[in-house]
């Protein structure tokens, strides 16, 4: 999927079915995250996948353009994704809305919108998250966080709990060893010299600035250390907003 040069280096954020935790967070309390969503993945070769998501509209769900599929189930209102509860709402999705300039050799334009069949119904379980403006550039030394289903550790054994992490937005500097890093179109993120970071699984997860979705988790190196790249949802707005009026 990647070029044979950055094969070594990166790893794109998604996973098999064995999805697992952030990597040096702790786990959300119980659904204080509503709108986030668990993808159920079937690939074009038939393998299960999962990625990480969250919903925007009621029937809109974002996450990065790599978790594209033959099919995506999303589940809305899980906590523990094994253990079924009365907030949980199984929806198919319609039509997927990869980005068009979305490039899988340099991990550009790595952002996804899905269509649901069915919009959710908002209950106190699951809910909706506002996303950035066009004209909302975060500034480097703010401290958010990232939410998403990922491992806990480059060989831990899944957990099925979400989870959360505080991460540091970095100036673009500190991404200048991802050679196809673009400042524009990608955030870079995480303190390198603390062990946190999203990881396996965690690909489409949001990076969460004061309540406001700023990035979405795209690419992190292999042996997990930070920073890891975010796409920058501001960047997308008026492609964001013409698939939401059209749609």
């Amino acid at each position: 999927m990647l070029l044979p040069a950055l094969r070594l280096l990166l790893f794109l954020l998604g996973s098999s079915a064995e999805a697992g935790k952030i990597i040096g967070g702790t786990e959300c309390r119980p659904h204080a995250r509503p709108y986030m969503a668990y993808l159920e993945i079937v690939t074009p070769e038939n393998h299960l996948s999962a990625c990480s998501g969250f919903l925007i509209r009621r029937n809109f769900v974002m996450t990065a353009a790599h978790c594209a599929g033959r099919s995506i189930t999303v589940l809305l209102g899980a906590h523990n994704k094994k253990v079924k509860e009365d907030t949980w709402q199984k929806l198919e999705v319609e039509k997927q809305f990869p980005h068009p300039k979305y490039d899988d050799h340099l991990v550009l334009n790595d952002i996804m919108l899905l269509k649901l069949k069915e919009k959710a119904n908002l209950t106190l379980g699951v809910g909706t998250l506002p996303i950035s403006a066009k004209s909302n550039s975060i500034p480097p030394g703010r401290v958010c966080r990232a939410v998403g289903w990922g491992r806990t550790n480059v060989n831990e054994p899944p957990s099925d709990t979400l989870q959360e992490v505080k991460m540091r937005i970095l100036d673009p500097q500190a991404c200048k060893h991802f050679e196809d890093f673009h400042q524009e179109p990608q955030l870079c993120v995480g303190n390198p010299k603390k062990i946190r970071n999203v990881y396996k699984g965690d690909s489409g997860g949001p990076l969460l600035c004061a309540g406001i979705a700023q990035g979405i988790a795209s690419y992190v190196l292999r042996n997990a250390k930070p920073p890891s790249v975010f796409t920058r949802i501001s960047h997308y707005r008026p492609w964001i907003n013409k698939i939401l009026r059209e749609n």
